[in-house]
């Protein structure tokens, strides 16, 4: 992998997403790759409309779009 970046986010929001995925993702950076690679490399059509919508407005809150 290339350069890193550090980010931040609320502890609360991790922590939620942390036991929600923790059966498929080993930590919230791999959901985070997942997502971004999922979105940007334009392979997000098993999502349906809302769902794609709902991420890239919550990735753009964050600051990440």
């Amino acid at each position: 992998m290339s350069d890193l970046r550090e980010i931040r986010l609320p502890a609360e929001l991790c922590a939620a997403a942390e036991k929600k995925f923790k059966d498929r993702f080993g930590s919230v950076e791999d959901l985070l790759r997942f997502l971004l690679r999922e979105i940007t490399e334009g392979q997000a059509e098993g999502l349906d409309e809302a769902e794609q919508q709902m991420i890239e407005a919550r990735l753009k809150d964050l600051g990440y779009l």
